[in-house]
């Protein structure tokens, strides 16, 4: 596979966007849990083994067990998740493949129930934000060091 050059080397500009992105994040109310199992979940379906490096060393670091990140790609066969992180993952796979119809009504208005509006929103911008690095990492060939 022949080495790339990272967006960040020729494209500086465009990084400090996505680093933008990241820095909304970090000021949000998600708490680091959530936004861990989003980042993770979506870079397994996404297959981009940089950002799995990456987010599962800082899961570990905020307190994620080695257990929930071993059956994470089987959450739905799961009961080590709560209902709120079920929506979640749930709403994660429904944003990575937006193809497929996006998120339904039904698990839209469920998101609701267990979440403010801020919240809600914050979410979403953290499935879209990590998608959206995932295909920076792919198309780069980014990887784990």
């Amino acid at each position: 596979m022949a080495k790339r050059k990272t967006i960040y080397s020729v494209e500086p500009k465009a990084y400090e966007g996505m680093m933008m992105l990241e820095e909304y994040l970090n000021n949000s109310q998600l708490t680091p849990i959530h936004k861990e199992l989003i980042k993770i979940r979506t870079s397994q379906l996404n297959g981009c083994g940089y950002c799995l490096d990456i987010h599962t060393q800082d899961a570990i670091k905020y307190g994620e067990t080695t257990r929930r990140l071993f059956v994470l790609a089987g959450w739905q066969e799961s009961e080590l998740f709560t209902e709120e992180e079920q929506v979640i993952l749930a709403m994660t796979e429904a944003v990575t493949f937006i193809h497929k119809g996006g998120i339904s009504n039904e698990l839209y208005a469920k998101a609701q129930q267990l979440f403010s509006e801020v919240y809600l929103a914050q979410l979403i911008m953290c499935m879209v934000t990590i998608n959206a690095w995932n295909r920076i990492g792919v198309a780069t060939h980014m990887k784990a060091k």
